[in-house]
């Protein structure tokens, strides 16, 4: 009877450890088949496709990208060129600024500048100007590779301010396509299928994949999506030798008799475009452009540091409405925006904001020397 028992006992235990071995067997198999999902509203997906995020090519693209106005006996024109080296020089093309008694540059930030002309090409349309105050700031980025083929994306980026359709997307439509201009000749030129219009004219032809320029926008068919762009490696060597040549005591840096600052409409007009500019610089993270917008006496107010702090942790913001009043008396603009900001502890909760800027002149340049955030309550 005893034997019984224990023989019992003993088969009982080896089922127990047989059954106990053979369901952990199971659950490990499930457990390691599933695939486990975590919401993190702050990490994104890494590009492995090797092609740069639009916005960020032409946000990059547009810092070095200027609006020039020129000043002639006669009239007034303006057009595009980008700044190329760490010597202030800015290329161009020559019917941009031919006959120019006075040429000033206007950057994405809205800063201005007087430059003067380093070459001017006798029959190629290109010309190199120069802005001392932008000496050792980053250039764009030179392709340095062979010539792009018939569909490749390119991107056509023009005046910073954006009031002459400032980027346009389309493809290589043709090669080597050689014609004459006036006094200039366009030869082995690319064709486009992006617009380029007045004032478009000098600005980079950036390749979509890489974000590099890979040409100076010349002309365009009006009416129509053909237009046609220098390849920039058909110059460069021409470009760089101007360049290397001048110094700037042999330059003259003539004072244009315009005065943009006595212009209330167009300081409005730059005060909304800063705005529009600084809302754009904290959606793509590029908090220290944003930070470079603000003025001198508000940068002391608040350190970079808590400037950043202030916006990294937003998902998102766009801008619902604005208001831009013009001050009189103080020469300054007011503009009133009401901001939809999805924090990354609000459940994807949009909170309504309310940002006050106050823009004016520090040192000549615009600034927003004033901003008052407010929450607002539903």
């Amino acid at each position: 009877m005893k034997k019984n028992t224990l023989s019992i006992t003993i088969t009982l235990s080896l089922i127990i450890i047989i059954t106990s071995i053979t369901i952990c067997f199971n659950l490990y198999n499930n457990w390691s088949s599933k695939t486990v999902e975590h919401d993190n509203n702050v990490a994104s997906l890494i590009n492995t496709t090797g092609q740069k995020d639009l916005q960020s090519i032409i946000h990059e693209a547009q810092k070095n990208v200027v609006q020039i106005s020129v000043e002639t006996a006669t009239s007034e024109k303006t057009g595009s060129g980008f700044l190329y080296n760490t010597n202030g020089d800015i290329i161009t093309n020559a019917h941009v600024i031919k006959d120019a008694e006075s040429i000033t540059v206007t950057m994405s930030n809205t800063e201005t500048y007087n430059a003067a002309i380093v070459q001017i090409g006798e029959t190629k349309d290109i010309a190199v100007i120069r802005v001392p105050q932008l000496i050792n700031q980053t250039p764009v980025e030179i392709s340095s590779s062979e010539q792009l083929s018939i569909g490749d994306e390119i991107i056509a980026v023009g005046s910073p301010l954006g009031f002459q359709n400032s980027v346009s997307i389309g493809i290589i439509s043709g090669l080597n396509r050689s014609f004459e201009i006036d006094d200039f000749s366009y030869d082995n030129v690319y064709q486009i299928s992006a617009n380029i219009t007045h004032g478009n004219s000098g600005g980079p032809l950036i390749n979509r994949l890489t974000g590099e320029v890979i040409g100076i926008n010349a002309a365009g068919i009006d009416e129509s999506e053909i237009a046609f762009s220098i390849p920039i490696e058909n110059v460069i060597e021409d470009v760089t030798e101007w360049s290397r040549s001048v110094s700037d005591e042999e330059l003259i840096y003539p004072i244009a008799s315009f005065d943009m600052k006595s212009d209330p409409t167009q300081m409005q007009e730059d005060a909304d475009y800063l705005i529009s500019y600084f809302f754009e610089s904290i959606k793509i993270h590029d908090y220290i452009n944003a930070y470079t917008l603000l003025g001198s006496s508000l940068q002391t107010e608040t350190g970079y540091t808590d400037f950043r702090k202030s916006y990294i942790y937003h998902l998102s913001i766009e801008v619902s409405e604005s208001k831009t009043t013009y001050l009189e008396n103080e020469n300054q603009v007011k503009i009133v925006s009401n901001v939809e900001v999805v924090h990354v502890d609000s459940e994807n909760e949009p909170e309504k904001r309310t940002f006050t800027f106050t823009i004016g002149y520090e040192n000549d340049q615009l600034k927003i020397i004033e901003l008052i955030k407010e929450e607002v309550s539903d």
